[in-house]
C-alpha cells in the first residue's frame, strides 16, 4: 500500500512529463536544425552569394548521405541511447555554429562536410531519442504519452522556418549563428533534464514493462520497407515545395510561409492523432497517415497552383511525422527488449528513400529536359507506392494497444 501511494505522488507523476519534454526538445533540435534548417535558409544564402544553385544541391545531398550513414551506425548506441543522444545534440550544435563562419571564399568541401556531419548526428539523435524516450515511458507505464515526443519534429521545423521568415533581412550567416545558439541551448536543456530525471528516478518505484504477445515480434522486413517508402514519398515535396511556391509568387513573406506551415502541421497532427486515434492499432494509424500522404503527392501530379501547394503542405506535413510516430512505436512494441537496432534499420530505409527521391527527379529531368515533368512523374510513383503500403498496413491484424494495458497491482 505504501509503495502504491508513493508512486502516485505529484512529484513522481511528473516524471513521464519530463521524459516527454526532453524528447520534444531533442527531436526539435535534431530534425528542425540538424536536418531541415538548410531548406528555408538556402534562398537567403543564394541571395548573399554564399552558395550557387549547384553547390546548394551538394549541401543538401551531403546531409542526406550523412543521415543515411548515421542510420547505418546508430545501432552502436544500443547499450546506452541516452549518451548517444547527448553526443548527437552537441554535435548538431557545433556543426551548425561552424556554418556561420562560412563565407563566399570558403572551401567547396567545408559546407557539405559540415552538413553531412549534421546529418549523421541527426540520425543518431532520432534513433536514440526514440529508443530512450519510449523505453523510459514504458517502464513507467506511460506508453500513451510516447506519441507526444514526436511533436518536437514539427515544432523544430516550424521554428527553423519562422526564424528566416521573420529575420530574412539579416545576412544568412547571422541566421546560421542564431540557429547554432538555439541548438546549443536545446542540447544544454536536454542534458539538465536528463540529470534531473536520473535523480528523480532513484527515489521512486518503476513498474516493469509487461511482455507483448509473440505476434508482435515478426514482420520486420515489411515494416522497414513501408517506412522506407514513406521517406521516398515525402522527401520530394518537402524538398521542392518552397521552390515551387516561389515560382507562383515572388513575395517571400508569402511563399516563405510554406515551410513553417509544413512544420506546424507536423506538430499539430501528432497531437491530434495521439488524442483521437489512441484506441487504434499502430498499423491502422500508420496506414491512414500513409494514405493521406498519397493524396498530397497525387494533388501535385494534377496541379502546382499555389492553393495546391498549400494543401499538399498540409496533407504531407500533417502525416509524415504520424508515420514516424506510429512506425517507431510499433517497432518498440515488436522488439521491446532492445528496439534500437530495428529503429536504426528503419531509419536506414527512410534515409535511402530520401536519397532516391531527389535522385529520381535529377535523372528524369535529364531525360525529359523539363523539371516540372520530372517532379510529376516522381510524385505519381510516390502516390502508387504509398497507396500500396497503406493498403498492406491496413489489412494487418490489429495488435493490442499498449495504452490499454493495465498497471500491475
Amino acid at each position: 500500500m505504501a509503495d502504491e501511494s508513493f508512486s502516485r505522488t505529484p512529484q513522481t507523476d511528473r516524471i513521464p512529463i519530463l521524459v516527454v519534454i526532453i524528447g520534444i526538445l531533442a527531436l526539435a533540435m535534431a530534425m528542425g536544425v540538424g536536418r531541415f534548417a538548410f531548406t528555408p535558409l538556402l534562398p537567403l544564402m543564394l541571395r548573399d552569394g554564399i552558395l550557387s544553385a549547384a553547390s546548394g544541391s551538394d549541401w543538401a545531398t551531403a546531409n542526406y548521405v550523412g543521415y543515411l550513414f548515421g542510420a547505418l551506425t546508430a545501432a552502436r548506441f544500443s547499450a546506452d541511447p541516452r549518451r548517444g543522444l547527448q553526443f548527437a545534440l552537441y554535435g548538431i550544435a557545433i556543426t551548425t555554429l561552424s556554418i556561420s563562419w562560412i563565407g563566399s571564399g570558403a572551401s567547396v568541401l567545408l559546407g557539405p562536410t559540415l552538413r553531412g556531419a549534421s546529418g549523421v548526428f541527426s540520425a543518431w539523435a532520432l534513433v536514440c531519442a526514440s529508443s530512450w524516450g519510449l523505453a523510459e515511458l514504458a517502464r513507467r507505464q506511460a506508453r500513451h504519452l510516447g506519441a507526444l515526443i514526436y511533436t518536437g519534429v514539427g515544432m523544430g521545423i516550424a521554428a527553423a522556418g519562422t526564424l528566416p521568415w521573420l529575420g530574412g533581412q539579416q545576412p544568412a550567416r547571422w541566421l546560421w549563428l542564431e540557429m547554432g545558439l538555439l541548438a546549443c541551448a536545446g542540447a544544454g536543456l536536454v542534458t539538465m533534464g536528463m540529470q534531473r530525471l536520473a535523480k528523480a528516478s532513484t527515489a521512486r518505484k518503476v513498474w516493469p514493462s509487461l511482455p507483448l504477445p509473440d505476434a508482435c515480434r515478426h514482420g520486420h522486413l515489411t515494416l522497414v520497407l513501408c517506412y522506407g517508402i514513406s521517406g521516398f514519398g515525402y522527401i520530394v515535396p518537402a524538398t521542392y515545395l518552397p521552390a515551387m511556391a516561389r515560382q507562383q509568387i515572388a513575395d517571400p513573406m508569402i511563399f516563405g510561409l510554406i515551410w513553417p506551415l509544413f512544420g506546424l502541421m507536423a506538430a499539430v497532427s501528432v497531437m491530434l492523432s495521439a488524442h483521437y486515434l489512441a484506441a487504434w492499432s499502430r498499423e491502422r494509424v500508420w496506414a491512414l497517415a500513409q494514405g493521406i500522404m498519397a493524396l498530397g503527392t497525387a494533388l501535385l501530379v494534377m496541379t502546382t497552383s499555389l492553393w495546391a501547394l498549400a494543401a499538399s503542405a498540409v496533407l504531407i506535413g500533417g502525416t509524415f511525422m504520424i508515420v514516424t510516430m506510429a512506425g517507431f512505436q510499433l517497432a518498440r512494441d515488436r522488439v521491446p527488449e532492445n528496439p534500437t537496432p530495428l529503429l536504426a534499420r528503419m531509419t536506414v530505409a527512410f534515409a535511402s528513400g530520401q536519397i532516391l527521391g531527389p535522385l529520381s527527379v535529377r535523372v528524369l529531368s535529364n531525360r525529359t529536359a523539363e523539371s516540372a515533368n520530372a517532379l510529376a512523374w516522381v510524385h505519381a510513383a510516390a502516390t502508387v507506392l504509398l497507396l500500396c503500403t497503406a493498403f498492406w498496413l491496413w489489412k494487418q491484424n490489429a495488435l493490442p494497444s499498449p495504452i490499454n494495458v493495465q498497471k500491475p497491482k
